[in-house]
C-alpha cells in the first residue's frame, strides 16, 4: 500500500515537472523536418518520411523509464499495433538526451524495446531537436498526421494515462479511424501526463 501511494505521488509530481516553455506545434501545421535522419533501434538511420505510410504517422515522444511510460506501455504496444493495421506509420522517440549516458542510452533502448516487443521505429532525438520543433514536453505525447502531412490531433493516448480500467475514451485510436474515414478530428487535442523531457540544460 504504502509503495503503490509513494509510486501515485510521484507520478502527480512528475506530470507537472516541466522544463521547456516552447509552443507545441499547432495543429494544421506540417511534419517538421521530415527527412532529418535520427538513429532507430535497428541501427539505420530513418526519417518521418521513412517512417509514414499512405494514410498518414504517429510521432509518440517516449523513453525507457518514466513511471507513465511504463504504466502506459501496453496502450501503446496497442495503438501501435493498430495504427501499422490502419497504414499509418508510427515512429517513438527519445529526446532524453540529458540521460543519454544513462538508462536513456541508446543500447539501453534497444535492450528496453526488445523486452516490450517493439516491431516498429524507436529512435534517438539527438540534442533533442524533434522535441524542441514539436514543442514536446513530457514522455508519452503524441502527435497524428494526416497522409498529406498534416498535424491533426495532439495529446495523450486516452482519457485516462493513469489508470487503464477507468478509460471511457480512446483519443488517438478514434482520431486515427475519423481521419482514415475522412471526418473531421472531433477530440483534437488532449492533456497528456508524463515525465518531463530530459533536456540538456
Amino acid at each position: 500500500m504504502k509503495n503503490s501511494v509513494l509510486l501515485s505521488a510521484f507520478l502527480v509530481m512528475s506530470s507537472f515537472s516541466f522544463i521547456f516553455s516552447g509552443d507545441i506545434l499547432p495543429l494544421g501545421a506540417g511534419l517538421p523536418k521530415p527527412d532529418l535522419k535520427m538513429k532507430d533501434i535497428s541501427g539505420k538511420e530513418v526519417s518521418f518520411n521513412d517512417a509514414r505510410k499512405k494514410n498518414g504517422l504517429v510521432v509518440m515522444f517516449s523513453c525507457n523509464t518514466c513511471p507513465w511510460v511504463i504504466r502506459n506501455q501496453s496502450r501503446t504496444r496497442e495503438i501501435a499495433s493498430y495504427a501499422l493495421s490502419k497504414d499509418v506509420g508510427i515512429i517513438l522517440l527519445n529526446s532524453n538526451e540529458g540521460q543519454r549516458d544513462e538508462d536513456d542510452s541508446f543500447e539501453s533502448m534497444k535492450q528496453y524495446a526488445k523486452q516490450q516487443g517493439y516491431s516498429w521505429y524507436y529512435a534517438v532525438d539527438k540534442n533533442s531537436v524533434m522535441a524542441d520543433e514539436f514543442g514536446a514536453k513530457r514522455t508519452p505525447e503524441c502527435f497524428l498526421f494526416n497522409s498529406e502531412g498534416k498535424h491533426i490531433y495532439h495529446g495523450a493516448i486516452d482519457d485516462n494515462p493513469g489508470n487503464a480500467v477507468s478509460v471511457s475514451r480512446k483519443h488517438l485510436k478514434e482520431a486515427i479511424d475519423e481521419m482514415i474515414a475522412g471526418k473531421d478530428i472531433s477530440v483534437k487535442e488532449s492533456r497528456s501526463l508524463g515525465c518531463a523531457i530530459k533536456r540538456i540544460d
